[in-house]
């Protein structure tokens, strides 16, 4: 496909995008905030400062993110940056962690509109783009090469099935990946694939995700988290997905201990409501976050309907079950929560992570159960043994921090492409 037909495809959808925003902000009414910044018509203030610029795509890249931008900020004092998402939940998360920070400021990456991606990097006029794990707009790195902005993927991933749908795409895809500075890939099959999908200059430079400090408010809260639920064993199911909720509920129902909590947090946001009517419709007792702290003996699951506060769900618990791997999904990050000393089941579907997976369980972090109702089961076991749950702990916090230095790595690199 060439870059005149990928564009030409991207106007013709114009009326769709007014109809998915629409269709989105039924649920998350912040879909239609800052719609200007979509298309390019950004009311950022130009900056006498040099500018860095990072894109985050939303939540999870954006806490990857933190810990490169805190080392920016102390590594160049006199640049501001300018923190770029595409969904509400990940601009929320920039407010969260960034939100008092002067010298960071947020708005929305364009869609990929040719005239929309010049207009933006003409109001910000970055030193630098950093774009964060796999974000790749053919238009966008076409106006910045024609801008003269070096172009970065840090902690740069690609599964084997984005790579096969990248390759479908042919030389659109390749210019685009050609036209990166630097790539800088957390794993060597993460590098084959970019470097077969167009990718120049790769470098193997491990996951910054290691290097994500827990938060000493978060760890406190984990421990408010665990008084509130007394001595009660404490099942974590973290990050669940669109149809793994009833089949764990299924599961819980059937193997959990009567006095066990279940500790429920989807994903995303919008789909709060949606997860309460489910174990409502297994008749369990439920409790929300929202409601307060205190959770009565009789509460079966706690609904997690919380932002930002994962690390104190992984410290109040006892296992932790990692959701987006039930499904065919690829699975959600681990390594917080090896890093928050939780004990981690995973399923079968970890393609998103499958090194940072493979290397845990190894460590004897983690532990793969083929379906929620051999993760239920093998809970239940871990539940009874607290030696193998301490050891499992101890082996998490080591596989975290052993796995640091990825951001000083990419550091280096910022530090070469930025100009003098």
């Amino acid at each position: 496909m060439s870059r005149l037909l990928y564009s030409l495809l991207w106007h013709l959808g114009l009326p769709l995008i007014g109809l998915r925003l629409l269709w989105r902000a039924r649920r998350q009414p912040e879909y239609l905030q800052h719609l200007g910044e979509r298309f390019g018509l950004s009311t950022l203030p130009h900056s006498a400062r040099p500018r860095i610029w990072l894109h985050t795509v939303s939540v999870g890249e954006t806490r990857a993110a933190q810990p490169i931008i805190k080392t920016l900020l102390v590594e160049f004092p006199d640049h501001d940056i300018l923190l770029t998402h595409m969904t509400p939940t990940g601009r929320a998360t920039g407010e969260e962690l960034f939100g008092q920070e002067t010298r960071i400021t947020l708005c929305y990456l364009p869609y990929d509109l040719p005239w929309a991606q010049r207009r933006f990097l003409a109001r910000t006029r970055p030193q630098l783009g950093i774009v964060m794990e796999t974000e790749v707009w053919p238009n966008l790195m076409a106006a910045a090469e024609t801008a003269g902005v070096p172009m970065l993927l840090a902690n740069a991933r690609l599964s084997a099935r984005s790579a096969r749908g990248y390759t479908r795409l042919g030389t659109l895809s390749r210019n685009a990946f050609a036209r990166f500075a630097q790539v800088l890939a957390q794993t060597e099959d993460d590098a084959a694939r970019l470097q077969a999908c167009g990718a120049r200059e790769v470098r193997i430079c491990g996951n910054v995700k290691f290097d994500v400090e827990l938060a000493p408010t978060l760890i406190a809260r984990g421990a408010e988290f665990r008084a509130s639920a007394a001595e009660r064993p404490v099942i974590l199911a973290a990050s669940t997905r669109e149809g793994e909720e009833e089949p764990l509920l299924t599961a819980f129902t059937r193997h959990a201990p009567a006095g066990a909590l279940l500790v429920l947090v989807p994903r995303h946001p919008q789909r709060f409501d949606e997860v309460a009517a489910l174990v409502d419709k297994q008749g369990l007792a439920l409790q929300r976050r929202s409601e307060g702290l205190h959770i009565d003996t009789e509460t079966r699951v706690w609904l997690g309907d919380s932002m930002g506060e994962m690390v104190a769900y992984f410290r109040m618990a006892d296992v932790a079950i990692i959701g987006g791997s039930w499904q065919p999904l690829g699975g959600q990050n681990l390594i917080e929560a090896c890093a928050a000393g939780a004990p981690v089941l995973v399923g079968p579907h970890t393609f998103n992570f499958n090194e940072a997976a493979s290397k845990a369980i190894a460590a004897g972090a983690a532990l793969r159960c083929g379906d929620l109702d051999e993760a239920l089961m093998t809970a239940t076991g871990l539940l009874r043994d607290a030696k193998a749950r301490a050891r499992m702990s101890q082996a998490g916090e080591d596989f975290a921090r052993t796995n640091r230095g990825a951001t000083m790595r990419t550091l280096e690199t910022i530090r070469q492409l930025l100009p003098r």
